[in-house]
């Protein structure tokens, strides 16, 4: 059998008039080329990845840090009561807008750079935004649309036709039920999901309200019920069975099971926010859970990350008195740094007004957000500029500095297993006047960094500009702005080697 280098020796005395000794050495040569190209090639292929830091999210989870930012659009009787929470005795027929357009929410909902909804299908109140067969209490004996409406379908059809995922809100609590705290509301309830789900697909998140029990209608008893929280609903029954219909729903409560509440209605997370909780210490009502919520455990057994919920208004619902408290795009654009920019999703709440429409004013704030994020985050000053790092896992391309700037998410610097700490240091090629950082790890390995520091070089000396602790699927640092051609990012302190996938400078 002829071999690869028979052939090539061969073939090329054929084509050439070189003397056989002559061929000999060129022959050797190339063959120590090959071999040594062949050599370093299968040693890079050697070099394995870092092992992962447990746990890791899913693929379901994977998307859902991806979508970063989101609505949340509270609609129901209460908008035409103006109340927060309806006691559930409110009359079907309070519920009419006037010129109800949800393709309006949709297109203001996108253009404010959003990337999906989640709507209120049954607040508190008990009113379903859909004709559900087990129950009166519902848009079916409204005035709108003379019955015959079905705000769900609506929505979720206006969500497809604009390109925004579709997610439902359900509230445990219902003010309406005169079996609420018995075991057939929890059937009731169940029967709500079963119809949700089997007339919407696919729902990216389910939502699900941390009040639970209080005072109500009730059918007529008006009074005061309690429920334990923990063990009423059975939960793991339930969610079992809406993941057999929807299996990558993801699902968010205040524990979880896949994304956790922030621990607050203001609209931020904790400069220190791990994605990493233990289930086991979280429960509504536990002593402390706030500040647990809102940091998370660096040792959590657990990949719960945080979203970050918040209303563009003082309340939930649309209220005319509060029309001159909408936040102005400033705050939003703070709220944005303090949610998307700690590594936690933000789903900001737009409620429309009596009409059915979002009103101008929010329209207007929402507009000028999104005019913010584009001009301070327009061109990426980093992006494929020359990086050098203190030292590169076993030295191989594949986990190189350049890794970081390439504007692809699935590369990464990485060190050796031994190494925690190391620092890059990007060139922007002349100085630039400089507001962002921008700073992702690479979070299917799972999330490491405990400490880093950015530092830029300033008249021929490098100052430390900022610092912080984790960073996780995004990070966004505001510094004073300053002028360098140089920028480096310091990991002080990883659980592992850390992984970085990317770093934007603006």
């Amino acid at each position: 059998m002829q071999t690869i280098e028979d052939f090539f020796f061969v073939s090329f005395t054929r084509q050439t008039n070189l003397k056989p000794s002559s061929m000999n050495r060129l022959f050797s040569f190339f063959s120590i080329t090959i071999l040594s190209i062949t050599l370093l090639v299968s040693c890079h292929k050697q070099v394995l990845p870092p092992s992962p830091v447990l746990p890791v999210p899913t693929d379901s989870q994977l998307a859902w840090h991806e979508m970063e930012q989101y609505a949340f659009v509270h609609f129901t009787t209460n908008t035409f009561t103006d109340k927060e929470w309806g006691s559930g005795d409110e009359s079907e027929k309070v519920f009419n807008p006037t010129a109800m357009d949800v393709t309006q929410w949709t297109k203001t909902i996108h253009s404010a750079g959003l990337n999906g909804l989640v709507l209120t299908c049954k607040h508190h109140d008990g009113f379903c935004l859909w004709p559900s067969r087990y129950t009166e209490h519902s848009v079916k004996n409204s005035p709108y649309k003379n019955g015959k409406g079905n705000v769900v379908d609506e929505v979720e059809k206006a969500c497809r036709a604009e390109g925004l995922k579709f997610g439902v809100y359900l509230s445990p609590w219902d003010r309406n039920r005169a079996d609420y705290g018995s075991p057939s509301y929890v059937e009731y309830y169940r029967n709500q999901l079963k119809e949700l789900f089997a007339a919407h697909s696919p729902v990216f998140e389910m939502w699900f309200d941390g009040a639970n029990g209080g005072d109500g209608y009730y059918g007529g008893a008006r009074e005061k019920r309690q429920i334990d929280g923990k063990t009423y609903y059975d939960w793991p029954t339930t969610l079992k069975l809406i993941r057999g219909m929807e299996p990558n729903v993801i699902f968010f409560s205040d524990a979880g099971p896949d994304i956790r509440w922030c621990g607050n209605e203001s609209g931020y997370i904790g400069e220190t926010n791990w994605n990493t909780i233990s289930t086991d210490t979280l429960y509504a009502g536990k002593s402390g859970i706030n500040s647990l919520l809102n940091s998370g455990e660096e040792n959590g057994t657990n990949w719960i990350p945080a979203e970050v919920d918040v209303s563009i208004r003082p309340g939930w619902f649309y209220h005319a008195k509060e029309d001159s408290l909408v936040k102005s795009p400033e705050q939003l654009f703070n709220i944005y740094l303090s949610s998307v920019g700690r590594g936690s999703n933000l789903i900001l709440n737009i409620p429309p007004d009596r009409r059915g429409l979002i009103n101008e004013i929010d329209v207007a704030s929402l507009q000028g957000w999104k005019k913010l994020i584009d001009e301070r985050f327009k061109t990426n000053l980093a992006l494929n500029k020359p990086v050098t790092a203190s030292s590169v896992r076993s030295g191989s391309p594949v986990y190189g500095a350049s890794m970081i700037t390439d504007g692809n998410k699935e590369t990464y610097w990485a060190t050796n297993d031994q190494d925690k700490t190391g620092n890059l240091e990007i060139d922007l090629g002349g100085k630039k006047p400089i507001s962002y950082i921008l700073v992702q790890e690479y979070i299917k390995l799972g999330q490491r960094v405990k400490s880093f520091s950015v530092e830029l070089e300033i008249n021929g000396s490098w100052q430390e500009v900022a610092k912080g602790t984790t960073i996780g699927y995004k990070r966004i640092i505001r510094i004073n702005p300053a002028e360098a051609q140089k920028i480096r990012l310091v990991i002080n302190d990883s659980k592992a080697c850390p992984v970085i996938s990317n770093v934007e400078v603006y």
